[in-house]
């Protein structure tokens, strides 16, 4: 396919916060059940939605504070046709589930209107595997007919970009990057890298850049980013060169951990607000490309508090 890629405008001197880490903040702190890790079916449970607006409250009142922008994906993060063939959901269903996370959005920023100038509403579109483990092979025409069902519906929801969160590996990468194409969106591909600084699948984050972007052309993404990975993982894969400069989003985990044993710990492990922040305050210094700040696993207020703290301070000061 021909279709040229949407950009996602860069507005000069504009930072977006991003939210942390949904799910397990559900999880762990409020004591939801996520069967698949889905966190878009507790959109029709009153008491989880409840919790839902005041972990985004608290999140936007974080962004007004230091004033970021907003970058807002929700949380269909599993709301593609595969995991929800295994909750239950019709086409039908699972398109309604959609809407109602996009909508959802849209209901919790609007207090904010006025004091948030850069309001951005992404979808998130997760791997059609498992993030963490190579358990099911995909190639790029595969990629692209199974994620063109969930982008299709986000575009219907009118969201302005794609977040396609936790890739690890080529192929995929591409396809969604075609399927964002096709339906004129602009998308952020987020790798997660291992203990090892690299994709499960192999691949450095500097090969899985540069060959994605050759492959899909002028499909090629807007840009790319990092989550669900600690510093300590993914600062060693920044190799010098300008691939650097197509990294835009950065999203890390809140402990220095892997990430399986993150998930079998039974509580949220926070790490060091204060350390993180510092971290990505250099990070800001280092790469001005990186514009979208944000939190994954075990992240959530008392992080973004510091992470735009010290990003705010970098970017002044350069």
């Amino acid at each position: 396919m021909n279709n040229v890629a949407a950009a996602f405008p860069n507005n000069d001197g504009v930072l977006y916060l991003a939210e942390g880490g949904t799910e397990t903040e559900l999880i762990y702190r409020h004591g939801h059940k996520l069967r698949e890790f889905a966190a878009f079916e507790l959109m029709n449970n009153p008491d989880a939605v409840t919790h839902m607006k005041d972990m985004y409250r608290r999140y936007l009142d974080v962004a007004t504070e230091h004033g970021f922008g907003a970058m807002m994906a929700s949380f269909d993060y599993r709301a593609s046709p595969d995991w929800a063939a295994k909750l239950g959901y019709s086409p039908e269903g699972l398109a309604e589930m959609q809407h109602k996370c996009i909508d959802f959005l849209r209901d919790v920023s609007k207090p904010y209107e006025g004091q948030i100038t850069h309001m951005v509403y992404a979808g998130c579109v997760g791997p059609r595997g498992d993030a963490y483990s190579l358990n099911e092979t995909i190639t790029e025409a595969q990629a692209e007919d199974y994620h063109a069902v969930q982008i299709a519906t986000l575009k219907d929801c009118g969201v302005d970009m794609i977040w396609a969160a936790t890739i690890n590996n080529i192929p995929e990468a591409v396809g969604i990057s075609r399927a964002a194409a096709a339906a004129g969106l602009p998308v952020n591909i987020s790798f997660t890298l291992d203990s090892n600084h690299k994709l499960k699948s192999g691949p450095s984050l500097k090969e899985a850049v540069e060959t994605t972007d050759a492959i899909a052309g002028v499909s090629r993404p807007d840009s790319y980013g990092i989550n669900c990975s600690h510093p300590v993982e993914f600062e060693p894969a920044l190799e010098d060169g300008a691939w650097t400069d197509r990294i835009r989003l950065l999203r890390p985990n809140a402990a220095a951990m892997d990430k399986v044993s993150l998930c079998r710990l039974g509580h949220i492990e926070e790490g060091d607000p204060e350390e993180l922040g510092k971290s990505m305050g250099d990070l800001a210094t280092r790469y001005p490309a990186v514009d979208i700040w944000g939190g994954c696993c075990g992240t959530w207020d008392k992080h973004f508090d510091r992470i735009a703290h010290y990003v705010q301070r970098a970017r002044a000061g350069a």
